[in-house]
């Protein structure tokens, strides 16, 4: 059983964690679009964020995993 309620509490904290930096993420892009580059850009910067996007979603993951203390 702790066994279950750890791995149902490691999703819920990625899930939180990628939610706030995707949030992040996306203000940043808004923040380029708006003041830095133009819209003839943004399917390119899209792509880079969702690289990011990915290498950090792999990182919660791989350091939860490995680090979350048992209940």
């Amino acid at each position: 059983m702790e066994d279950v309620a750890r791995t149902i509490a490691v999703i819920v904290e990625v899930a939180i964690l990628f939610g706030v930096f995707f949030a992040m993420l996306n203000g940043v892009r808004l923040i380029l679009m708006d003041m830095v580059i133009g819209p003839e850009y943004d399917k390119m910067v899209k792509i880079g964020f969702g690289a990011v996007e990915v290498i950090i979603l792999v990182f919660l993951i791989s350091h939860l995993t490995a680090f979350y203390p048992s209940a």
